[in-house]
Order: C-alpha cells, then structure tokens, then sequence
C-alpha cells in the first residue's frame, strides 16, 4: 500500500484523476504502490460500480480474468483478481469452476474491493472545470463535494502537475426514439436501467429489444427464459444484417494488443476512421456462448410442437416512433435490404443502442484554446495517451477510453487498461516502474521491419523522476 502522507493544503499533486471507472481504477492501484507520487482521484458517484443495470445473472466479461486492473502490467501486484479471491477464501472454488470470463457480478465485485482498498479515491467529488494557470505552471481542478444526497455540500480547489481523464461512456438513444425515453406510461428504456426495470417488463404484454449487439442478446435472453411459453411476446430487432457473432479468434484478438495499438496510432486520419467503422464485429457482435444459450432456449420451446411467439429480424431500422395513448408504443421500422417498411405495436421497448464516449467539453472547456484538434474537431491524442496541446502547457492531460479515434478499437477494451495505465505511468514519471513487453503479437501489422516499440520515457526526454526508490 501507498505510505506516502498527503501534500499540505497548499502542496500540487502530481496527478489529478477526473472520473472512477475500471480504467483510471486500473491507474489508481497500479499509481498506489509508487512511493513518492501524490495522486487523487474524483467522481461524483457515491461509490464504484459497474454497469450495475446489466449485471444479469450468469451474464459474463468478454476478456479473460487476467484482463483485471492490474495483471497484465504487474502480475504481482496487491490488487490482481486471484489476490480479491485469495482475500474472500475464494480461490479454491474458481480453481474448481474451471472458468476463463468471469461472471459481471463478480468483475464488478473485484473492482469494488479494489475501489473500497485504495487511499487516493475520492467519490462525491464532482469536477466542474479543469484550468491552466501560466503563472505556476500547474493545472486548476474546481470540484464540487456532495452529500449523501448528491446535493452541494462544498466547493474545493486543488492544483496539479498532471490531469488523467477517465469519464468513461454515456448510453447512446438513436434520435427517433429520444421523446419516448423520458415521457410517462409505456416503459422506453436504455439497457443501461434494464435491471431497475426488470420487473414491468416481465410483466408488459409485448416487449421489443432494439439492439443486435451482447447487451440485447443478454436482455432478449433474459426475459425469454422467464416468460412463459408460447406466450413469450418478444420482438428482437436492430440494424445490424445479422445476429453476427463476435470476432473471438485467436489471431483475431490481436486487433487488441499494444503491437496493434501502436500501428493503429501511426495511420493516416482517413485511414483510422474508415477501420474503426470497419471492426464493429471485434467489439459490438454476439459471445458465441450466447447465441448458443438463445438458439437452445427457443429449441427448447419447439419440443411440445410449434414455435415460441419471438421474432428476430435484423436489417431493420427505426424510422419515427410514437405513443399510442399513454399504453403503447409504435415503431416505425424500415428493413435495409427489401426496403420495405412496416409499424410495430408494443407494451415496452428495450434500447440496448450502446454507449459513445462522454464529451469531454464541459470539463475541458478551460483548455479548449490549448488544445489541438483533428479535421473533424476531435482532440489528438499522441502515442501515450496524451492530448496534444499547445507547447506552452508544460504539463500533460492523459485520456483514457476517450481516444478510439486515434489508438482503435481497443481503447473501451478492459484487455488493454493495466498496459495503457502502466504507459501513463512510465511517461508520467520519467523512469519505467512498469516495464513494458517489445512485442505483443504474433501478427506483424504493416510492412516495416521488426516490432517498434513506443520510446522509453527516458529517451523521449529528460524528465525530473516524480518517484523515488522506483
């Protein structure tokens, strides 16, 4: 654990983490055992947790276990999964279980644990703004400190050397169906809330789930399995052509290394842009294991003769929706490929639409004249994960899941957080607390020799160390 006192009131922190998801969670406790590196982390929420609305039973992580906070940086770090297993007297039954993805319940479980251990952590912290003062040469972070209740309780100031931010995502609602979300009567709801709501579903007459991607096959899953049969009354649809699986092949995977991270970084703009739109399935088709678990619940309904009241139709958009009184809702759906258009009447609607990166403008909007962007207004991010601002700014902004557009698909992967966290780390102290492997995969991506590596800190410049005995 970290010993290092706190600064004095007035003392900069070296690091300023903005949001407490898994990523800058992952930074935090990797960060922790750095004797002499002062660093706090803000959130507003009361505590950790994630996605708590889509911790279905049995639903489980789509990357191994050792894709903790910590592992793939530091195996023997205090904070590993097997080390909160060791803690709950728990290793011997996942020995047993024989289980490579771990339940949701459970990854959400670990990083609470985590969460709840380190020093650096600070929930009802609400950042408002994040300055630079010229002056000091230091970054202004204004805070909010709430209550119980989410209420204002104080206003904080604190300055530091380096900003880290790791908002995360926000639940994305296609504009047709934006006015039904928060209108009274029929339940319209993102996956986010799913389970808060489970039970009206279970209990509305006909339910449709928009979304063809894991969170609509967990959800249509779900109720399936607890609506009666014959009488099931669901409706999957979404834009995709297929219920695609997702990419899960060996060499596949490799699309979410730190070799293919790199060569990713060192495209052309059009070139990224058109690859990102290109890889949906490596992160937005189906788990096998869940097509599979589908497919036999629906078999399952056949054996007394006739099929379950389900339909699954992808290729199909929604064009306009409406209410029909306060009881209904009706989709207006247009198929892509017959180009055939029809309306749907039902009792609930499910949006499992996802999730898109949460703007970065409020927090940032003190340093958006520093601030150097892309052709289409995005922030550039250079190779460890740092915005690129005007050289006048002498110290950094690191991002974390708020960069697929420059480092690919794998910046939301969980895969990638305990390398990208050591990355920021190393450049962020000078020295190299966790050193990085040279190759990753056994793919080589392009055509140039050998598998280049991102510099060294100490050979991209010379940096004061902010750690000692490291």
């Amino acid at each position: 654990m970290n010993a290092t006192p706190s600064p004095t009131p007035d003392a900069p922190r070296d690091l300023v983490g903005i949001g407490i998801g898994p990523f800058n969670l992952s930074l935090a406790a990797l960060a922790d055992p750095l004797a002499g590196l002062q660093a706090v982390f803000y959130d507003q929420r009361p505590a950790f947790h994630w996605h708590p609305g889509l911790l279905i039973d049995g639903a489980r992580v789509q990357v191994p276990f050792l894709a903790d906070l910590v592992t793939l940086a530091d195996p023997a770090s205090a904070w590993t999964f097997l080390n909160h297993l060791r803690a709950r007297d728990r290793l011997f039954p996942f020995y047993f279980a024989e289980r490579f993805h771990i339940q949701r319940a459970e990854y959400d479980a670990y990083c609470r644990w985590v969460a709840e251990g380190l020093p650096s952590l600070r929930f009802h912290h609400q950042v408002d703004a994040v300055r630079w003062n010229p002056e000091r040469d230091l970054f202004e972070v204004d805070y909010t400190q709430l209550d119980a209740d989410g209420e204002a309780e104080a206003l904080g100031r604190t300055h530091t050397r380096n900003v880290v931010l790791g908002v995360g995502t926000e639940p994305y609602v296609p504009d047709p169906l934006k006015p039904l979300v928060d209108a009274p009567g029929v339940p319209v709801l993102h996956a986010a809330d799913y389970l808060g709501h489970r039970d009206a579903l279970l209990a509305a007459g006909h339910v449709t789930v928009i979304g063809t991607g894991q969170s609509g096959a967990e959800i249509f899953l779900d109720l399936l399995r607890h609506r009666p049969a014959g009488r099931e009354q669901l409706h999957w649809l979404g834009r995709s052509e297929a219920f695609a699986p997702m990419e899960y092949s060996k060499l596949g995977l490799e699309h979410f290394t730190p070799d293919y991270t790199r060569y990713f970084h060192a495209l052309a703009e059009p070139v990224r842009d058109r690859l990102v739109a290109g890889q949906w399935q490596l992160h937005k088709g189906i788990d096998a294991d869940t097509t599979a678990a589908i497919h036999d619940e629906l078999y399952r309904r056949t054996l007394d003769g006739g099929w379950p009241d389900t339909v699954l139709t992808p290729g199909v958009h929604v064009r306009t929706a409406g209410r029909i009184a306060t009881t209904q809702v009706e989709l207006h759906l247009e198929h892509a490929e017959q180009k055939t258009r029809s309306r749907l009447t039902t009792d609930a609607v499910v949006l499992a639409t996802g999730y898109r990166e949460r703007p970065l403008g409020r927090v940032l909007a003190g340093l958006d004249p520093y601030m150097r962007r892309d052709s289409h207004e995005r922030p550039r991010v250079d190779e460890r994960f740092r915005l690129v601002l005007d050289p006048s700014v002498t110290g950094r902004v690191y991002v974390q899941n708020a960069e697929t557009h420059t480092h690919g698909v794998g910046a939301p992967d969980l895969g990638l957080a305990a390398w990208r966290s050591a990355t920021i780390l190393n450049d962020l102290t000078g020295q190299e607390p966790y050193p990085l492997p040279a190759r990753t995969a056994f793919t080589t991506f392009g055509l140039e020799r050998g598998h280049p590596q991102i510099p060294s800190a100490r050979d991209h410049r010379t940096l004061t160390p902010l750690v000692e005995g490291v």
